[in-house]
């Protein structure tokens, strides 16, 4: 069985939370007989398109960007093409071009549609696309949610909830490199003792700046991997507050990465609005036994971290209530390892790639099947 994977972007261009969704679900559906490949735009299409991990990613030219939506001419015909080999479509929402080229160069293959986020920043063009939006979704034969949670609070998925499945995003371990012993002493000697860590993109959503106050009203340490569009002006406000607590690493390789969640204390996720739709760096704390500190935004962030139980769920944009809680787990270290222990097994039991891979394998058979 042959599935096309579509997107507006993917690796070697990027290599973000629904870029590593699709890597997985390609290689994990792979030992089930699938042979996926992945279409998306890039800027230097021919440079990178490529093998990557045993499936091809294959790349239009982006003709430009407005309103965080790529456009491309070729597109249509790259789809077209690839299209006519595949067995199964396998969109990923959002992205408004792909609505258009879906439509537009009516392929009449079985459909599923991965439903990673409302669109919650453009309401305004949010009002013009709405239409085009429900006709892609009403044409879908499968949509997928990837939590309870936000089926519940999504108005969008709600309207569409015969047809919708629940399957969690996944990762696997074996996609992380082993922290070589030289790597952990080089941060374990350069970072604080104790620290909070704080994994992602510097985006509107994040709650960064919720989390700089958390840390200034506490005096507790936090160190920040990841950069993004609002890196000045958060490093901005640490230099103006002085807050020598705080320390940002800017974005590093996963060896890098995994070492230093080891060392610390635990993952602060302090997104506050609904375009965090279930949190990848969430699911990555939880497969190294970390407890998590997150907020209740209707999510799939309050799915993969359960309130008293692997760790702790509190209102959102609230500085206070964030203080509160890193107090709590720093000063109650046997709190902080019950429910990093805890976050562990659920990880084993919901968020590993592999029971990912086998839950799309499963639909894919039946979506075929049903056409």
């Amino acid at each position: 069985m042959r599935v096309l994977h579509f997107f507006k972007t993917y690796w070697p261009d990027t290599f973000g939370g629904v870029e590593r969704t699709i890597h997985a679900i390609a290689k994990g559906t792979e030992k089930h007989g699938i042979c996926s490949e992945v279409l998306s735009l890039s800027r230097s299409p021919d440079t990178n398109t490529m093998l990557f991990d045993g499936h091809m990613a294959y790349k239009a030219k982006l003709d430009f960007e407005l309103a965080s939506t790529g456009f491309s001419c070729d597109v249509f015909r790259h789809f077209r093409e690839l299209s006519k080999e595949a067995d199964i479509i396998h969109f990923h929402f959002p992205w408004p071009l792909m609505d258009i080229v879906n439509l537009a160069t009516r392929h009449g293959k079985p459909t599923i549609v991965t439903y990673h986020s409302d669109i919650v920043k453009q309401k305004t063009l949010l009002k013009f696309y709405q239409p085009l939006m429900f006709r892609f979704l009403g044409s879908m034969d499968r949509i997928v949610a990837t939590s309870s949670n936000y089926l519940r609070s999504s108005e969008v998925l709600r309207a569409f909830s015969s047809k919708t499945r629940v399957i969690p995003l996944g990762l696997s371990e074996g996609d992380y490199p082993v922290v070589a012993e030289e790597t952990r002493v080089r941060w374990s000697s350069r970072l604080p003792k104790r620290f909070f860590l704080f994994i992602g993109v510097l985006r509107y959503y994040k709650g960064v700046h919720v989390l700089l106050e958390a840390a200034r009203q506490t005096g507790l340490d936090v160190v920040l991997i990841g950069n993004g569009p609002l890196e000045d002006e958060l490093k901005g406000k640490v230099r103006q507050q002085n807050l020598s607590n705080v320390h940002f690493l800017g974005a590093l390789p996963d060896e890098d990465k995994v070492a230093i969640l080891d060392l610390s204390l635990g993952l602060v996720f302090p997104s506050h609005l609904r375009s965090e739709a279930f949190g990848l760096s969430l699911v990555e704390a939880a497969m190294r036994a970390k407890p998590m500190i997150s907020c209740e935004i209707g999510t799939g962030t309050s799915f993969v971290n359960l309130d008293g139980e692997t760790g702790l769920v509190i209102p959102p944009n609230d500085a206070t209530a964030l203080s509160q809680a890193m107090t709590r787990l720093w000063n109650d270290h046997h709190m902080a390892l019950s429910y990093g222990s805890n976050a562990r097994r659920r990880y084993e039991t919901n968020f590993t790639a592999e029971r990912m891979a086998q839950s799309y394998m499963e639909l894919y058979r039946e979506v075929a099947s049903s056409r």
